[in-house]
C-alpha cells in the first residue's frame, strides 16, 4: 500500500475521532430536560415528584444486575427472616431495603466463592485430583460469605446501639437544661439536634421531622419507643410522651434517666472488669513473674557455676 493511501486512511481516522469528540462535547454541554424544567417548578415538593427511571450506573450493573437480583430472591427463599432483617436494618440506621441487603449477601457469597475457586484452581494445577471436594468447598465458601454479611449487620446494630447508649446521658442532660430554662419540648429538641451529632441525634432528628409534619409529640415519641431496639431510649421516649400528655415536670424525668444510665454504665464497667480479672492476671503470672524470678536467681546461679 502506497504512502498516499496510508496518509489518507490516517487523515480519515483522525477526522472521525475529532468529529466524535466534538459531538460528545456538544451532547454533554446541552442541559437535559430536567435541568431546563425544574427551575420553573421548584416550589413542588421533591417527595411528590415521581421518581425518574434509574439507568444502569455501570456496564457491570447492567450485565450482572439481573443475575444478582435472581440470586437475592433465591437467598431470600432459602434463608427467610425478612421481618427480622428489616428491623435490624432500621436499628442499624441503614437506608437499605431487604432486597438490596440480599444482593449484598449474594455479592459477599460470590467473593467467598471466588476465593475458594482460586485456591482450588491453584491446587488443581499443582496436584490434580477429584474436583468434587473443591466444588463443595466453593459452595461452603459461598454460604459462609452470605452468613458473614448477616453477621456484619448484627455487628453494625450492636455498635450503633452502643453508641446511642453512650450518647444518651449527654443528650438527656442537654434536653433537661433546655426545658428547665423555659423552652418547650419541641424547641428544646430542635436546639439539641442542631447542637449535637451522633446516632441518637439522628433518631431525634427523625422524631422532630415527624412532629413538624403534623404528628403529635406524644405519638412521635411513642413510635420511637416502639421501633428502637435500645431499652434506655424506649424508656426515655415513653417518659417524654407521658410527660407531654400529663404535664409532669420533664426536666426531672430527664435528669433521673440520665443518672440511671450513667449508674448502669458504671455497673456494667465494674462487671466487665471483674470478668476480665483472670485474663488480666495472665501477663502477670506468665510474663512478669518468670522474668522477675529469673533476674533474682540468675546471678546466684552464675556465682555457683563459677565457684565450681
Amino acid at each position: 500500500m502506497s504512502p498516499v493511501v496510508w496518509g489518507g486512511l490516517l487523515g480519515l481516522g483522525t477526522a472521525a475521532g475529532v468529529a466524535l469528540v466534538v459531538a460528545r462535547i456538544l451532547a454533554i454541554r446541552r442541559p437535559d430536560l430536567e435541568a431546563r424544567v425544574l427551575p420553573y417548578v421548584r416550589d413542588l415538593a421533591t417527595a411528590q415528584r415521581p421518581p425518574l427511571p434509574l439507568a444502569p450506573a455501570t456496564t457491570l450493573v447492567a450485565v450482572f444486575g439481573p443475575a444478582l437480583r435472581r440470586g437475592a430472591e433465591v437467598v431470600e427463599r432459602v434463608v427467610g427472616g425478612a421481618p427480622s432483617v428489616r428491623r435490624r436494618l432500621a436499628r442499624a440506621g441503614l437506608e437499605v431495603s431487604v432486597h438490596e441487603f440480599r444482593v449484598q449477601q449474594v455479592v459477599w457469597g460470590l467473593v467467598g466463592f471466588g476465593v475458594a475457586a482460586s485456591y482450588g484452581l491453584l491446587r488443581t494445577w499443582t496436584r490434580p485430583g477429584n474436583p468434587l471436594p473443591l466444588l463443595l468447598v466453593c459452595v461452603g465458601a459461598f454460604a459462609v460469605g452470605v452468613l458473614l454479611r448477616d453477621n456484619r449487620l448484627s455487628a453494625q446494630v450492636k455498635a450503633r446501639e452502643t453508641a446511642i447508649v453512650a450518647e444518651f446521658p449527654t443528650v438527656a442532660e442537654l434536653l433537661a437544661l433546655s426545658v428547665a430554662a423555659g423552652e418547650a419540648p419541641v424547641a428544646a429538641l430542635d436546639r439539641v439536634v442542631r447542637r449535637s451529632g451522633g446516632e441518637l441525634s439522628r433518631e431525634l432528628a427523625e422524631v422532630l421531622a415527624r412532629i413538624r409534619t403534623g404528628e403529635p409529640v406524644a405519638d412521635a415519641f411513642d413510635r420511637l419507643a416502639a421501633t428502637t431496639g435500645v431499652a434506655v431510649v424506649a424508656r426515655f421516649a415513653h417518659g417524654v410522651a407521658v410527660a407531654v400528655e400529663r404535664g409532669t415536670p420533664l426536666a426531672d424525668v430527664l435528669h433521673a434517666q440520665a443518672a440511671d444510665v450513667r449508674e448502669a454504665g458504671r455497673r456494667a464497667l465494674i462487671e466487665q472488669a471483674s470478668r476480665k480479672e483472670i485474663f488480666m492476671m495472665i501477663p502477670v503470672v506468665f510474663l512478669i513473674l518468670p522474668v522477675t524470678v529469673l533476674f533474682a536467681f540468675w546471678p546466684g546461679f552464675i556465682g555457683l557455676s563459677l565457684s565450681y
